[in-house]
């Protein structure tokens, strides 16, 4: 069992949203889901939290009612080797969502991801500050983040 779980409060849509974000992500289940009893708060019978598992990361989510909403103060960040696993993960992700900048989206609950390739943070840390302030200023003109025009940034003279 993991020290930390992320656990998110959903309205009404926590069994859904598990089943989306297992849909998305390899290696992932649905653990459990338990539900309300005599003692509420929510109705008998209905989802209280569903527990599942993306690429072996544990999350619970909770069906708690309308009171809080997810805010960008909070991101999962999904690390891509590649541009199209990036592509992937954005076009799921950000489906009945919105997509934000720098690789930032909010999917159809709510919820923010950051879709970036790992060689970006390479790429920004290199030694060379002129090579990593044009990957910068390249990505900052972005909003799904692409691997060939930060690789063409990073090669100018």
């Amino acid at each position: 069992m993991q020290k930390i779980t992320p656990f998110l409060w959903f309205d009404t849509q926590a069994e859904e949203a598990a089943n989306f974000y297992v849909s998305i992500f390899k290696n992932s289940k649905i653990v459990t889901i338990t539900r309300y009893g005599e003692a509420g708060p929510g109705p008998k019978g209905t989802i209280m939290t569903a527990t599942f598992q993306l690429d072996g990361q544990e999350f619970i989510a909770l069906n708690a009612g309308p009171q809080f909403k997810f805010t960008e103060a909070i991101s999962f960040s999904v690390d891509c080797k590649t541009q199209q696993e990036a592509d992937q993960f954005w076009e799921k992700l950000s489906g009945g969502g919105e997509e934000g900048p720098c690789g930032w989206l909010k999917d159809k609950y709510g919820l923010s991801w950051q879709i970036i390739p790992t060689i970006l943070g390479e790429m920004l840390n290199d030694p060379d500050p002129q090579k990593s302030k044009r990957v910068m200023e390249a990505m900052l003109k972005m909003k799904k983040i692409d691997i060939e025009t930060l690789k063409q940034a990073y090669a100018q003279r």
